[in-house]
């Protein structure tokens, strides 16, 4: 039962701890039950027999249940950690981080009693929900985490004969419950767009850009399955991208909970709770389309669920590099400046058949990658410090075929320094002295670059100030500089920007200031009685916010949470294009089709910025100091 991937039952919370949906699979359910009624007649007198929870819980003892987790734990996630206001059989007793993500559950049963463990539980949150998914594994499993959980020791480091490490390593179900709890939590918040995949736009094979006629790249573009009624742009025909592939499945944005559209992905997806295929948009093109005598594959060849129909048309072989770059820069001797790269590999293979695509990723020596993932359809025959092969079974449309963290193999793109002084109680004087693309030589390209001031409790009334390059202008709470713009890029060199200037903000209003630190009291109490309460709440201060977010606070008062007490700092906003920064590449001429087909393979890469952060020096900083291995 712990070798494959069955799913006993979902839950989905809102932020008020209340269960919106929920949905049981009675078959995998009855195989659960059998299990524990063998398991119980083996086991004698185990101290740990009756910790187990054999039925599946009400929504109402789930929803006790999560709050009365949460309650303990400190947070949804929890501690993670084994601290003073652990208690024996918590999940923080275990001390391992993991349980932020794999959770037990205490159900109160009017038929079961009291303290019955439910786990594991794969928790995922995505917007306003938490979503819960319970996979099917062995009640000896069960028996081992409560173990675990009463256990005087801690840590994995322990040695003995059972750790959180080697019990999870036996239980692959729950990487199936955790790819079913993300594909719920894209569905949920309407997060279901595919991947995208840019085409160059001056591509080495003659035609390739007329394969892209129509609408400006979207109603002309080849499909796996003819569709009867082809996805038409959002937007007007002349303000679509050229040279980005559209996805085959409608966009979505973000909306209420659809329980409908939610029933029907699961019945398709994961029938009798076996997941099949989480794919959003496989799914609804089967629902779309159907199948005909045309889809049916030759006899010899097994086709994958993940690839319903098979492509007929132009073959090609398109790979996306897309990076974020994450940045703290401090400018100061004693705390040093953070780089970290996340990327993924997205791919679109219009291949006739089912063919296999292998690949050797370059540029894996240098890049230290520290996190690694991939598709389902791939396999990994060879890896080691110098080299990464790759070999898949490529699904339709757009996919992502690997995500990765690694280091940002240059230098930062854009280094200095950002100062902000008060001057007065109103008036703050500020300075920027910025080097951008420093070292980065062609055909790395920055196509723009923006730093924003942002003043979320201070209304700007007047701005002075000119900078070396660039336009400036600003809003009621923020200062934005365009360093460059847009069809302006930076390429094969560097220069330096600087920006002087001074600020002056409305006189102060007390009155949210008042407001603020009454919704914080709860949090900075100095009551010795209250210590321990104080330091759980220190401890989670993040979820606490959140939740004043949603009920108590207006939304403009959360919206920087950086700036609330004395952070001040600029966010720089930036896209490149022409290389990784990690260094990860794919040379086109090595990669290999079987059975053999001439298809033109291309490569695009593009890197932008996510929380790009530079503090002021003159300021408070938040920092972390790295642990010395």
């Amino acid at each position: 039962m712990a070798g494959d991937c069955s799913i006993r039952a979902m839950w989905i919370l809102n932020n008020l701890r209340a269960v919106v949906f929920s949905r049981r699979f009675p078959v995998v359910e009855k195989r659960w039950r059998a299990a524990c009624k063998n398991e119980n007649d083996s086991s004698g007198n185990d101290p740990v027999k009756d910790t187990v929870f054999s039925s599946l819980p009400s929504d109402s003892e789930l929803a006790a249940a999560f709050s009365e987790r949460r309650t303990r734990e400190g947070s949804v996630r929890g501690f993670g950690i084994r601290v003073p206001q652990s208690k024996e059989g918590s999940d923080s007793w275990v001390d391992d981080p993991i349980t932020r993500h794999i959770v037990g559950f205490y159900i109160n049963s009017e038929e079961e009693g009291e303290n019955n463990l439910l786990w594991p539980l794969a928790l995922h949150i995505k917007g306003p929900y938490c979503i819960l998914i319970l996979p099917s594994v062995e009640p000896k499993h069960v028996k081992a985490y409560a173990r675990l959980c009463k256990r005087s020791d801690c840590g994995n480091a322990v040695m003995g004969d059972e750790n959180l490490s080697s019990l999870l390593l036996d239980l692959p179900s729950i990487t199936g419950a955790f790819m079913v709890a993300y594909a719920i939590g894209d569905i949920v918040t309407g997060d279901v767009a595919e991947p995208e995949v840019v085409v160059s736009q001056s591509p080495s094979v003659g035609g390739l850009l007329d394969s892209l006629t129509g609408s400006i790249g979207i109603s002309g573009i080849s499909r796996a399955k003819p569709i009867a009624a082809p996805v038409a742009s959002s937007a007007p025909s002349g303000a679509a991208a050229i040279g980005t592939l559209a996805p085959d499945v409608p966009k979505s944005g973000s909306r209420l909970l659809d329980k409908d559209a939610l029933r029907s992905f699961i019945s398709s997806a994961m029938p009798f709770g076996t997941p099949l295929d989480l794919s959003y948009s496989n799914i609804f093109s089967i629902k779309a389309n159907g199948f005909s005598s045309l889809d049916i594959p030759p006899q010899d060849l097994k086709q994958p669920a993940w690839k319903p129909y098979l492509y007929k048309g132009k073959q090609r072989l398109l790979f996306s590099i897309h990076e974020t770059l994450h940045a703290a820069m401090y400018d100061r001797d004693e705390i040093p400046d953070s780089l970290s790269v996340s990327g993924q590999i997205n791919c679109r293979a219009e291949l006739e058949g089912l063919p296999d695509v292998s690949f050797p990723l370059t540029g894996v020596s240098r890049s230290k990658i520290e996190v690694l993932s991939f598709h389902p359809c791939s396999q990994v025959p060879e890896q080691n410090v110098d080299k990464q092969a790759l070999m898949f079974s490529p699904p339709l449309g757009n996919f992502v075929l690997m995500r990765y963290q690694a280091t940002c193999s240059l230098g930062p793109p854009v280094k200095g320094f950002y100062q902000l002084s008060m001057v007065s109680e109103d008036e703050g004087a500020f300075l920027f002295k910025l080097h951008l693309m420093e070292g980065y030589k062609s055909p790395l390209t920055m196509e723009f670059c923006n730093v924003t001031m942002p003043f979320p409790r201070r209304r700007i009334l007047s701005l002075d100030g000119t900078p070396s390059t660039g336009t400036v202008s600003n809003t009621e709470h923020s200062v934005e500089w365009k360093i460059i713009t847009s069809g302006r890029g930076l390429s094969g060199k560097s220069i330096e920007a600087t920006f002087p200037g001074s600020v002056r903000f409305a006189p102060w209003q007390t009155q949210r200031s008042t407001f603020f630190m009454s919704a914080l009291e709860g949090t900075t109490d100095d009551d010795s009685d209250n210590e321990k309460e104080n330091t759980n709440n220190m401890a989670n201060t993040e979820e606490f916010l959140m939740e004043k977010m949603n009920k108590d606070l207006p939304p403009v008062d959360l919206e920087e949470p950086f700036s609330w007490l004395a952070y001040n700092y600029a966010k720089v906003s930036f896209k490149i294009v022409g290389a990784s920064l990690s260094g990860i590449s794919i040379n086109p001429k090595s990669v290999s089709i079987y059975p053999t087909v001439k298809a033109p393979v291309e490569l695009s890469s593009q890197v932008t910025s996510g929380d790009y952060i530079l503090w002021n020096t003159l300021g408070k900083c938040p920092s972390a100091v790295n642990a010395r291995v």
